[in-house]
């Protein structure tokens, strides 16, 4: 029997079921694949601080970082990419690369760095997840984590400071959602009609920055003018999110297997029916067959009849 696996993440809020990205990406390729995952929310617990998250968790098994997490659940045959072509695939890790590098360090400075933001909407949401004294601690880490990170990979010459740094970052960002937009067009997926590890990586990085409440945030505008980004979020959360709706069709390899069980079960009772037919006609009375006498030839008609 295989281990239970439990998946560590940031809370639900603003009407996603994680407001974290990374946490959100998992949670959404979970549902993709069908993994059968507890999610256990880390808040108001000291692992808010001490925890990588998302963590996945499977017996001795510790997994970190989105990446690294879908890996591990497609070798546990949990694969919502089953269906790609190669020319699909490597499409797939080249837009992951893309928002790794043009979107997130936006998105971090909209959350983290930018002052206004940081003031009245993730501060005071990590703080109020955080048991104290971690709410003093907790919010600050992550801001100076996000600053650094920025900073480490943006703040080549000849720019230096945060300050020079946000105009390249934002308007990568932007061109970064152009350009998916523009992949997405008018379909609901980006490969075909069954999200895949793209469109988790997707709605990780887009959602949240399509619903939070941010005072301040130009990107966040220009996102909603990019109206099947914004569709395409609202259409996964119905799809996969919403308790009001059915769940979606299963994996195709669970849809198989439970094929072929039935099929099994349906051949052994048509293979134990056969069996008890021929018990029963071996213990029966035995006759032989009755056979009509063959009708005379027609020559040996003609020979008996007088000349």
């Amino acid at each position: 029997m295989a281990a239970a696996m439990e998946l560590r993440c940031w809370g639900a809020d603003w009407g996603l079921p994680s407001v974290h990205s990374e946490s959100l990406i998992v949670q959404a390729y979970v549902k993709f694949s069908g993994a059968k995952v507890t999610v256990v929310p880390v808040d108001w617990t000291w692992k808010t601080l001490t925890a990588t998250v998302p963590e996945l968790l499977c017996g001795d098994s510790a997994v970190q970082e989105p990446i690294n997490i879908l890996n591990y659940l497609r070798k546990q045959r949990f694969n919502a990419d089953y269906d790609l072509t190669a020319r699909q695939g490597a499409d797939t890790m080249a837009y992951i690369a893309l928002l790794e590098e043009k979107l997130r360090p936006a998105l971090l400075h909209t959350f983290w760095v930018d002052a206004e933001n940081y003031a009245n909407l993730t501060r005071p949401w990590f703080a109020s997840r955080s048991p104290f004294p971690l709410n003093f601690l907790v919010p600050s880490q992550h801001a100076s984590a996000a600053l650094s990170r920025i900073l480490l990979t943006k703040g080549e010459a000849p720019l230096h400071g945060i300050a020079e740094v946000e105009g390249k970052i934002y308007s990568d960002a932007k061109e970064c959602l152009n350009l998916l937009s523009y992949r997405l067009g008018s379909e609901n997926y980006f490969f075909g009609n069954l999200p895949t590890s793209l469109d988790a990586f997707v709605f990780g990085s887009v959602a949240p920055l399509c619903k939070a409440s941010l005072p301040s945030s130009p990107l966040q505008s220009h996102l909603r003018q990019l109206g099947n980004l914004t569709s395409f979020c609202d259409n996964i959360l119905a799809v996969y999110f919403s308790p009001d709706r059915p769940g979606p069709p299963p994996p195709v390899q669970d849809t198989m297997d439970a094929n072929l069980q039935k099929l099994t079960q349906l051949v052994n009772k048509e293979s134990n029916l056969i069996e008890k037919m021929d018990d029963n006609l071996r213990s029966s009375p035995q006759h032989k067959p009755h056979r009509p006498d063959p009708k005379p030839s027609l020559a040996r008609e003609q020979s008996s009849t007088p000349a």
